[in-house]
């Protein structure tokens, strides 16, 4: 696309680690575009800064914990209105050309309402289903009224945007079953960012074989099993400690069940880091474990970037059999476990500490994997959306400027 073009981001997340609105905002900025990224603050940063070239302004605090469902609701409404209040202001100042929306929740497009008005594109980028989501955080049934709405608030947000971008293919098929026609939804997958996640020599020199987890500490990620998987191993591995690393609900009860196993001393927690930081740290691990519960509707769904970027450091992963990534990956890539059992994964724990050689296979199977599928190879499909988008834009008000110019002319 010829000429700088101005985006805006919007999320109900934290900016720094997201490395899904990252990759979007920095390839934007690298080719010549303007990008300002509208999120939320942990409480320690400033309202505005500029990070890599892209403008972010944090207009909410939040910490991350146990919330009620109407806290949460509450607390993504005030985000909503306060995004609403920005894009409004800013349409009539300093419009911009495109407004990316990051759900969840789905109705965060609803801020781009003025902006809308004016004609301005507005992409959905789903990356969590919205009522599958709420199902596993709040134990919500697909039977209840919630649920329903829910999906109702997807259809009616869909319908609202000029486009959908989805994290998978499952979730797409989903989509186009009961809220969306094919042409206007994207499979855009995570992926890591090359500039980030690649191979680096081992730095470490303390003798200790590390078992790491980077991420949300939530129930469907499934640490408690992994707690309970390396307990069972601990005595045969004496040399073995467990690096957890990252922020969520389950924290108090995870580390109580370290407490409960035992383990305690052997497994460390640690706050959320910045993404260059914990890709310095997950590149000097000796094995990671994604362990999502498979029998989660949401966890069996949702793709997990991890994945991906421990094999683009060149670390051994086991994963968790879920119905995605066994879509994605093969046991030649990574080291699966099934029924989400801690059993099973202590098993394919020690299995791979006992056998360097089976470790070395999986990562060189991994890296060729990623050679094949990262973000460079796949942006290129994300900004001809924009262009395209930005470019109906500007078709659509050719006719009715033309029609303005004859009128005086005459």
């Amino acid at each position: 696309m010829a000429g700088k073009m101005k985006a805006c981001m919007v999320a109900y997340a934290y900016y720094e680690g997201n490395g899904r609105i990252e990759q979007y905002a920095k390839a934007l900025v690298r080719r010549g575009d303007s990008v300002d990224v509208i999120a939320l603050d942990r409480g320690n940063t400033p309202n505005f800064q500029s990070v890599d070239g892209v403008n972010l302004y944090h207009i909410q605090t939040r910490k991350l914990r146990r919330e009620s469902f109407s806290t949460y609701v509450f607390q993504v409404l005030m985000f909503m209105l306060r995004s609403f209040w920005f894009l409004a202001k800013k349409q009539f100042k300093d419009p911009y050309d495109v407004i990316h929306v990051h759900s969840v929740p789905d109705f965060l497009v609803f801020g781009a309402l003025v902006p809308k008005l004016f004609h301005v594109p507005v992409i959905l980028d789903i990356h969590d289903i919205l009522p599958e989501f709420y199902l596993t955080k709040f134990g919500v049934s697909e039977r209840s009224v919630v649920f329903k709405f829910l999906v109702l608030v997807e259809k009616i947000s869909i319908a609202f945007s000029n486009h959908v971008i989805i994290a998978n293919p499952i979730w797409r098929e989903r989509l186009l079953r009961r809220s969306a026609k094919p042409e206007k939804v994207t499979v855009i997958g995570n992926y890591p960012d090359p500039r980030k996640f690649f191979p680096r020599s081992k730095s470490r020199s303390d003798g200790k074989f590390v078992l790491i987890y980077p991420g949300s500490l939530n129930w469907h990620q499934g640490l408690d099993i992994a707690i309970r998987g390396f307990a069972k191993v601990i005595d045969e591995m004496p040399d073995a400690e467990f690096r957890i690393y990252g922020e969520g609900p389950e924290r108090e009860n995870l580390t109580q069940l370290a407490r409960e196993c035992g383990v305690e001393a052997k497994i460390l927690f640690s706050d959320f880091l910045p993404g260059k930081e914990i890709a310095e740290i997950m590149a000097t691990s000796d094995l990671a474990v994604v362990p999502k519960r498979a029998k989660s509707v949401f966890g069996t769904e949702a793709a997990s970037t991890k994945i991906m970027e421990f094999m683009a450091v060149g670390v051994p992963v086991i994963v968790s059999r879920t119905k995605i990534d066994a879509l994605y990956h093969t046991d030649a890539t990574v080291k699966f476990f099934d029924s989400d059992d801690s059993e099973e994964l202590a098993k394919a724990i020690l299995f791979l500490y006992s056998n360097p050689a089976s470790r070395a296979e999986l990562v060189k199977n991994a890296l060729a994997y990623v050679a094949a599928n990262n973000w460079e190879t796949k942006k290129i499909e994300y900004l001809a959306i924009v262009d395209r988008l930005i470019e109906k834009k500007v078709s659509a008000n050719l006719p009715e400027t033309r029609h303005s110019m004859n009128k005086t002319e005459d």
